[in-house]
C-alpha cells in the first residue's frame, strides 16, 4: 500500500526497534537513506540499526563509523532505496515478508511492504528521506546531513544526471545553508579518490568494450579473475556502468560484473529507450535511464541474452 508522508510519520512515531535494510552492493544512497534514516529515529527516541548483505564500502566510513546499532530482536523491519526484496540477499530469508514499511524512488518497486513510501520523481531515496523530515518538522543532525548530502549527490552523478531537478537543488542547498558538511571534500572522496587498482582496471576499460547492433549497444564485462588480477573487490565498480556510453552512437551500455554465483547487470541509457522496461523483462529493474538486474549463466550466455533483449527494444 502507497502511503503519504503524513502517513509514514504516523508510523515511525510509533514503532520500536526497527532494523533497517539496505541492498547488496551498497551505493552511497542507499548507505546514507540507511544511516540518515537512523539518526531520525534516534531522535523521536528509537532504537535501530542498519543491516546490509555486503560489507560497506571504506569510502563511507564516515557515514558509517556511528554504529550500525545496537543488538536486539526487531520489532520493526524497514527497508530503503529496496525495490525488490531479492535486492535484500540473505537478509530476504529473514526480513523480506516482514517488512512494514519501504521507503523508495525506484518506479520498479515492487510494492512488497505493508506500506510503500514511494517518490519515483525524487533524485535518490535520501531526497525522500529529506522531504519526510521537512514533513515531520525535524531539524536534523550534521551526521544525517551528510548521509542525504552524499546519498543525492552519488545517485545524481555529482548533479550530472537527469534525476536531478530544482528539487534536488533545493533539498541539497537547505542542508548546505544549516550545515558545514565540508560537501568538497565529500565529494572529492565520492567521485576523485581512486585505489590503484581501480586505476589500472580504468586503463584498462577502452580496450574491454564490446559493441553490438551497429554501436548502438555497448557492452564492457568485469569477471572476478580480471578483479583479482588488478587487487580490487566489487565494492569499487560503483560508476563503471555510465562510462558505457562515452561513444557517440552508443544509445544502451550495459556493464557486466562478475559475481559468486551470477552476473550483475547495469544498464544506462542515452536517449529515449527506458532500460528499466529492458530489466523487468529480465526479473530487475530501477529507472528509465539506469537500472539493473542479476542474471544466471556463463558470461556468453548473460551476453547472448542482453543482445536478444536490447535488439527487441531497439526495433
Amino acid at each position: 500500500m502507497y502511503i503519504s508522508f503524513g502517513e509514514a510519520e504516523t508510523f515511525l512515531r510509533n514503532c520500536k526497534d526497527a532494523v533497517i535494510i539496505t541492498h547488496r552492493n551498497p551505493d552511497g544512497d542507499c548507505i546514507g537513506a540507511g544511516f540518515g534514516l537512523k539518526d531520525i529515529l534516534q531522535q523521536l527516541g528509537i532504537r535501530s540499526r542498519v543491516v546490509c548483505h555486503d560489507d560497506f564500502p571504506e569510502r563511507f566510513d564516515f557515514l558509517t563509523n556511528v554504529g550500525a546499532g545496537e543488538d536486539f530482536e526487531p520489532q520493526t523491519v524497514i527497508a530503503v532505496d529496496v525495490a525488490d526484496p531479492s535486492l535484500m540477499g540473505k537478509y530476504q530469508e529473514i526480513y523480506g515478508k516482514r517488512v512494514q514499511l519501504c521507503i523508495d524512488h525506484h518506479v520498479s518497486n515492487k510494492n512488497y511492504a505493508e506500506k510503500t513510501l514511494l517518490r519515483a520523481d525524487a533524485s535518490a531515496t535520501c531526497e525522500v528521506i529529506y522531504q519526510l523530515a521537512e514533513s515531520m518538522g525535524l531539524d536534523i543532525s550534521r551526521h544525517c546531513a551528510m548521509c542525504l548530502y552524499t546519498g543525492i549527490a552519488t545517485d545524481t552523478g555529482c548533479f550530472r544526471f537527469d534525476c536531478t531537478t530544482y528539487r534536488t537543488h533545493e533539498a541539497v542547498a537547505d542542508i548546505m545553508k544549516k550545515f558545514d558538511i565540508n560537501f568538497a571534500r565529500i565529494n572529492r572522496y565520492m567521485f576523485d579518490v581512486k585505489s590503484e587498482g581501480r586505476i589500472k582496471l580504468e586503463s584498462m576499460l577502452n580496450g574491454m568494450m564490446e559493441l553490438y547492433l551497429g554501436g548502438k549497444l555497448c557492452i564492457i564485462a568485469v569477471t572476478n579473475e580480471i578483479m583479482e588480477k588488478v587487487g580490487i573487490d566489487s565494492s569499487e565498480l560503483e560508476g563503471f556502468a555510465n562510462l558505457t556510453l562515452q561513444l557517440e552512437k552508443t544509445e544502451i551500455g550495459i556493464f557486466i560484473r562478475e559475481r559468486e554465483n551470477d552476473f550483475k547487470c547495469s544498464f544506462r541509457s542515452s536517449g529515449d529507450i527506458n532500460v528499466s522496461e529492458i530489466c523487468q523483462q529480465l526479473g530487475g529493474g530501477g529507472h528509465a535511464k539506469a537500472s539493473g538486474c542479476n542474471m544466471a549463466g556463463t558470461l556468453d550466455e548473460v551476453k547472448t541474452k542482453m543482445i536478444e533483449t536490447v535488439r527487441e527494444a531497439l526495433c
